[in-house]
C-alpha cells in the first residue's frame, strides 16, 4: 500500500514553491520579505542578545569568504564541533554558502567517535565552540591527516598573546586589517599530553602544517576580501552537497549520510507548508533547545529562518525557565521532555497540600484520559472539559509559558495516551516520524489529521508505501543520495526504483496514518532521539564465558538496558570456586553473581558515550525461556525474544523497583548489590581516555588552563603549576 501527501490542493505550485531551493537562497529571501530584528537570540549570563536576520545575513556572508580565502574550494569539507547556539547557525550557513560541506559531529560522543568523522570525512578544517573542547582533542589530532586549519569561536581576551609563539598576528594599517602570511614555522604543535588524567601518549606533533584562528579572524579576512558575496549565492546549486551527518549502523559502524541544498530546503519548506495556519513573521518565538547536529532540528531552524520566526537558543538544562520567560508559540521537543513534564505534574498534584486539589487534578486527568485526538468533543463532555482545562489545565499551559499553539514532537516514539492527554488540556502536540536519510520528516499529525497511536500521514511530496514484510518505504526528493563513499550500504538502503528502506516496520490505518509497529532492523532510538547500535556491546559481553546470550533493550526508554542469559555451566563452577552450591534461581540473585556481571557490564561499556551506556541488566535463567527462542543454530529472533520477555523489560525500566547510577548497571530489577565479605574482588573496568565522551561543560578558566598546557605556551613554573591544579580541581 502507498500512502502519498497529495501536493495539488495543499501547493498547487509545489515545484517552484519548494524544490529547487539552496539553504543559503531561503535566508536572503526572508532579509527581503520578511525583516526581522530579533531573529535570533542568543541567551548568555547577562541576558538574552538579539541579531537581526539582515545582521545575521552579513555574518554568514563574512564567514564564507574569509573561509574560502584560506584557500578551501567547492566541496571541502568543514567539521563542527559546537554548542547548538547562533554560533553553529552562523558557521553552519557560512559554510553553505561558501559550498563547503559541514559535518556537525554530537558533543557527547566519543573521543574515538570525533577523530573517526574527522579522519573519514577527511575534513580540512575543524571549528570548535571554545578552548576547552579543543584542548581535550588536541591530543589526538595528530591522527587527521587531511585538517588544515582550527576556527575557535569563542576566545579570551589574550588570545593573541596566548598563540603569539607559533601564529602570525592580525595588524593594523590605514584603517582596515590585513593578515599576513603565517610562515610554516608558525604551525600548531601539538606537544605530549601533560594531563595525568590521560593515560595515552599520543604522538607530539602533526605530520601537517595545521594553523590556528579565532572566528573574528575569519570575518576579518571577508571584511577585506575583494569577493563579492552576490557571487556565491550565484555559484550554488540546490543539488550540491550541503552536509554530511554521521550515525551509526546495526554493527555500530559510522556512517555519512550526505544531504543536498534541495533534500534539507525542500523538507524545511513542506514540512511548514503543512503546518495548518503557520504565518510568516516575528510573531511567531520559537525556543530551540535540542542539539544542532541532529538533523531534526537543524532541518526545522531553516524553516523558522525562512518564516522570518523569532528564534530563542536555550539548551536542556534552562529549557524550564526558559519556557516560562520566553513564553513561545512554537516548540520542537522530543517525547522526553513531555514525559518529564507529565511526570512532575502528576507528582506535584500528588503532593498539594489540598485534598480538593487533588480530588480536581484527578478528576481533570480522567476527563483528559478519555480525549481522542482528531474527534470534536460534544454535549456534557465537552462542558466537562471546558470546566477542567479552566480550573486544571491552565497551570499546564503555563509550563509552556501560556500561548504554545504549535508544539512538534518528533525523534521517538510517543504514548497515545500522552498525545490525547496534552491536547485535552489544549497543548496540540504534532508528533511526527522521520529519519537522517530522508532529511528529517516524512510524516506528521497535524491540525485535524491527527491521530494519537499514529505519527501521521506524509508531508507534501512525499511517498510512504509498505513492503510485504512490513518495513516501512520513503521515496521522494528528501532522500539522501546515499551514505558518504559506501556505495555498496548505499545499494542495500536505496533500491533501484528510488525506494529508501527505512528498517522500520509500519501499517498505513484506512485513514492514510502510518503508524509504527515495530523494528525490522536491531538498531533503535532512545526517548531523548538518540540512536543505540546494540549489537557491538552484545557482542562484547558475549565474549565472556559467563554468558550466553544478551539482548540489548530501551527502543523510546530514557536508557539502554540489558537482558543477560548466564552460561550456567560457567557461572556454576566460579560459584563453586567462591563457596558457593546453590541453585540456579538463588544463584541469579546472589550478590556475588551480580557483582561479577556488573564488572562485565562496565566492561562492555567502554567506548560508548554515556548515554549508550547500560544502565541495568536483568539475568534470566535460560531453562525459564522456550528453548526454540534460543537455538544455538539459528540467528536470535530479537522481536520473539523481546515479546517473550515482556514483563522483564518492563521492570527494568520501572522506576520503582530498581536503582539507577549515571553510567554503572544496576542489576536484576528487584535486587540490589550488596557487600559480602566472602565476594571475590573484581577490579572496576577503567575506559581509557580515548574512549570516553567529551565534557562539554567546563568552565572557562579550565578551557584557558587546559589548552595553555596543551598547546604548549611557555610559563614560568608557579603558573604552570597553577594550571595544573586547575585542571585538576575544575
Amino acid at each position: 500500500m502507498v500512502c502519498t501527501e497529495k501536493t495539488d490542493h495543499v501547493l498547487p505550485d509545489f515545484k517552484r514553491v519548494i524544490l529547487g531551493r539552496t539553504l543559503p537562497s531561503l535566508l536572503n529571501e526572508v532579509c527581503v520579505q520578511t525583516p526581522n530584528l530579533h531573529a535570533f537570540n542568543q541567551w548568555t549570563e547577562t541576558g538574552w542578545r538579539s541579531l537581526s536576520n539582515q545582521a545575521f545575513q552579513t555574518t554568514i556572508e563574512t564567514v564564507a569568504i574569509g573561509l574560502l580565502d584560506l584557500g578551501l574550494e567547492k566541496g571541502d569539507r568543514v567539521a563542527l564541533l559546537m554548542h547548538s547556539d547562533v554560533n553553529f547557525c552562523i558557521t553552519d550557513l557560512g559554510c553553505l554558502l561558501a559550498n563547503l560541506v559541514n559535518v556537525p559531529i554530537d558533543l557527547t560522543q566519543t573521543l574515538e567517535h570525533i577523530i573517526f568523522v574527522l579522519q573519514h570525512s577527511e575534513a580540512k578544517v575543524l571549528i570548535v565552540s571554545n578552548l576547552d573542547l579543543l584542548a581535550q582533542i588536541a591530543p589526538y589530532l595528530w591522527n587527521t591527516p587531511h585538517l588544515q586549519h582550527i576556527i575557535v569561536v569563542t576566545v579570551p581576551v589574550n588570545w593573541t598573546e596566548m598563540r603569539s609563539q607559533w601564529i602570525a598576528t592580525p595588524f593594523a594599517g590605514q584603517g582596515q586589517i590585513s593578515i599576513r602570511k603565517i610562515p610554516e614555522s608558525a604551525c600548531l604543535d601539538i606537544p605530549m599530553l601533560l594531563h595525568p588524567a590521560h593515560l595515552e601518549k599520543p604522538h607530539s606533533a602533526f605530520p601537517q602544517c595545521v594553523q590556528i584562528f579565532s572566528l573574528d579572524e575569519i570575518q576579518q579576512r571577508g571584511k577585506v576580501s575583494t569577493t563579492r558575496p552576490q557571487h556565491l549565492y550565484a555559484a550554488l546549486a540546490a543539488d550540491d552537497l550541503a552536509t554530511i551527518v554521521y550515525i551509526p549502523d546495526e554493527q555500530g559502524q559510522l556512517q555519512g549520510v550526505m544531504l543536498t541544498h534541495e533534500n534539507l530546503s525542500a523538507n524545511a519548506l513542506s514540512s511548514f507548508s503543512a503546518i495548518p495556519d503557520l504565518k510568516r513573521g516575528s510573531q511567531d518565538v520559537v525556543l530551540s533547545f535540542l542539539p544542532l547536529n541532529h538533523v531534526l532540528a537543524r532541518t526545522l531552524l531553516y524553516g523558522h529562518m525562512n518564516y522570518g520566526h523569532s528564534i530563542y537558543f536555550s539548551n536542556p538544562n534552562r529549557v524550564m525557565k526558559h519556557l516560562k520567560e520566553v513564553r513561545p508559540t512554537l516548540l520542537v521537543t522530543v517525547p522526553l521532555l513531555l514525559e518529564k513534564i507529565y511526570s512532575k505534574v502528576l507528582e506535584q498534584g500528588n503532593k498539594a497540600f489540598s485534598i480538593p486539589e487533588r480530588i480536581l487534578l484527578h478528576w481533570a486527568l480522567d476527563l483528559a484520559k478519555q480525549y481522542e485526538l482528531g474527534c470534536q468533543p460534544k454535549g456534557l463532555y465537552a462542558l466537562l472539559l471546558k470546566l477542567a482545562n479552566w480550573v486544571v489545565f491552565a497551570r499546564w499551559r503555563s509550563l509552556f509559558g501560556g500561548r504554545l499553539t504549535y508544539l512538534i514532537c518528533g525523534g521517538a516514539a510517543l504514548r497515545a495516551e500522552l498525545a490525547n492527554v496534552f491536547a485535552a488540556a489544549r497543548i496540540p502536540i504534532m508528533h511526527g516520524y522521520g529519519l537522517t536519510q530522508a532529511s528529517a520528516v516524512v510524516c506528521c499529525n497535524r491540525g485535524s489529521f491527527n491521530r494519537a497511536g499514529t505519527v501521521g500521514i506524509p508531508i507534501p511530496g512525499v511517498e510512504v508505501a509498505i513492503a510485504n514484510d512490513g518495513e516501512i518505504l520513503v521515496r521522494g526528493p528528501y532522500v539522501t543520495p546515499g551514505y558518504y563513499k559506501n556505495p555498496e550500504a548505499t545499494q542495500a538502503l536505496i533500491d533501484p526504483q528510488g525506494w529508501l528502506h527505512t528498517g522500520d516496520l509500519g501499517m498505513i490505518t484506512e485513514d492514510g496514518f502510518l503508524k509504527i509497529t515495530g523494528l525490522k532492523k536491531s538498531l533503535f532510538k532512545l526517548s531523548t532521539g538518540k540512536y543505540i547500535a546494540p549489537q557491538p556491546i552484545e557482542q562484547r559481553l558475549k565474549q565472556s564465558p559467563f554468558v550466553a546470550e544478551a539482548i540489548a533493550v530501551g527502543a523510546d526508554q530514557k536508557f539502554c538496558a540489558m537482558l543477560i542469559i548466564p552460561n550456567l555451566e560457567a557461572l556454576h563452577s566460579y560459584a563453586l570456586e567462591v563457596g558457593l552450591d546453590l541453585p540456579n534461581d538463588l544463584l541469579l540473585r546472589h550478590p556475588c553473581v551480580l557483582t561479577l556481571y556488573r564488572a562485565l557490564v562496565n566492561i562492555a561499556n567502554c567506548h560508548l558515550p554515556y548515554w549508550a551506556t547500560v544502565k541495568r541488566f536483568h539475568l534470566i535463567n535460560a531453562s525459564t525461556v522456550n528453548n526454540a527462542l534460543l537455538n544455538p543454530s539459528e540467528p536470535l529472533n530479537r522481536s520473539k525474544i523481546l515479546k517473550a520477555l515482556t514483563h522483564e523489560i518492563h521492570a527494568l525500566f520501572t522506576e520503582d523497583t530498581t536503582r539507577k547510577t549515571r553510567d554503572t548497571a544496576t542489576p536484576n530489577a528487584d535486587e540490589q548489590i550488596v557487600s559480602v565479605s566472602m565476594c571475590p574482588t573484581i577490579p572496576d573496568a577503567t575506559c581509557p581516555v580515548f574512549a570516553q565522551s567529551l565534557n562539554p561543560r567546563l568552565t572557562t578558566l579550565r578551557s584557558i588552563a587546559s589548552f595553555m598546557l596543551y598547546t604548549g605556551i611557555t610559563m614560568p613554573e608557579f603558573p604552570r603549576r597553577i594550571a595544573e591544579r586547575l585542571i585538576t580541581i575544575l
